[in-house]
């Protein structure tokens, strides 16, 4: 097995990653709907008298985008974590030796290649479409996937070259981890609940990371970078680069999510969804590839404990207006094999746990 980074330069796109037209990108959504732009929220605010109106600036975001742009995040991360020094250099350094990694020799790789899902570091390729699809039609990407939190747990599973890579995962893996935590509590907040009601188990599992790669495509209207999907757990927090790609389903359109510097993209999940009994919501997102630019992201997501009950929070169900939830009570375990079994599809996640009251 190849990665597709390590193709010599197609002149034109494998039949294996030609989509059905049904799947394929039409070709005014390439670029994405630019006249509607994911909100931009400058945390800063968040540090003193600005807190309510940066709550629910979040609040707004979620509950139509299930999106927004965080801006300023570097400063925030790095004024709430003691001794970390982070900055633009904790991210970009994980992003070069990121780069690095995918820039190895094929061999070097392919030593982590793996298509067991529980390994905790593994490199695949060209995602299937469809686990039912005898085609074996593949999406155009390279990932480096990965346990990366906590670190002194993991590390030892890391690729331990380049040689950087370790060390400034490490670094980069806690201060987001910390910018995550400090994110939900200002949600926990909007909610009327108390500031650390997400800590614990709705999200003491390991966390994940994904590190994707888009090499230059010969024809993008012919396949997708990742299939449309909403992601499983509570957060994810996106370190998407200068190169666009990321785009996000509003009002039945597809939005371009455009790169800003030292901004993350931070998504709602799933799991958080059905936490806040619908109140914030999860929106199916996809990446298009490009045909000029390679374009290289980092997800990390934010996980529960698997073995862990997870339903709508007490509050958001309980109160006067006597609310009946609109989701039962569910494991880590159960919500992992759901999405598999939905491909990611929101609607049909969301259905196998709606709870259908009687009239």
């Amino acid at each position: 097995m190849k990665l597709i980074c390590d193709f010599p330069s197609p002149k034109s796109l494998p039949d294996k990653y030609v989509l059905p037209p049904e799947k394929r990108p039409c070709n005014h959504e390439l670029q994405g709907d630019l006249s509607v732009a994911l909100p931009v929220i400058d945390l800063q605010g968040a540090l003193g008298d600005g807190r309510r109106q940066v709550i629910g600036e979040i609040m707004e975001a979620g509950k139509e985008f299930g999106f927004f742009q965080a801006r300023c995040l570097v400063r925030f991360i790095a004024m709430h974590a003691v001794n970390h020094g982070v900055g633009e250099d904790v991210i970009q350094g994980f992003r070069e030796a990121a780069a690095e990694f995918f820039r190895m020799p094929a061999e070097a790789k392919l030593k982590h290649y793996s298509n067991e899902h529980n390994k905790h570091c593994r490199v695949f390729s060209g995602s299937v479409t469809s686990h039912t699809d005898t085609n074996d039609i593949r999406y155009w990407r390279d990932c480096l996937k990965l346990r990366c939190y906590p670190v002194d747990k993991l590390m030892h599973h890391w690729p331990s070259q380049p040689e950087t890579f370790r060390e400034r995962l490490a670094k980069y893996a806690v201060a987001v981890q910390e910018l995550a935590q400090r994110l939900l509590r200002l949600i926990a907040e909007g909610l009327g609940l108390d500031s650390r009601f997400f800590e614990g188990d709705l999200t003491g599992g390991e966390t994940m990371m994904n590190v994707n790669y888009y090499p230059r495509c010969p024809d993008p209207s012919l396949t997708l970078g990742i299939r449309p999907h909403s992601d499983r757990y509570i957060l994810t927090v996106l370190s998407q680069g200068d190169v666009s790609g990321l785009q996000v389903k509003h009002k039945g359109r597809w939005i371009g999510v455009q790169p800003m510097h030292n901004a993350f993209v931070v998504n709602f999940g799933l799991q958080l969804e059905m936490v806040t009994d619908g109140v914030l919501t999860s929106v199916e997102h996809r990446v298009v590839t490009n045909s000029a630019k390679a374009r290289m992201s980092v997800a990390t997501l934010i996980r529960p404990n698997m073995g862990s009950r997870i339903g709508p929070a007490p509050v958001m169900v309980n109160g006067e207006t006597n609310h009946r939830p609109k989701y039962r009570d569910f494991t880590g375990s159960e919500l992992i094999e759901a999405y598999e079994a939905t491909a990611g599809n929101r609607e049909a996640l969301l259905e196998m746990f709606r709870i259908h009251h009687a009239k």
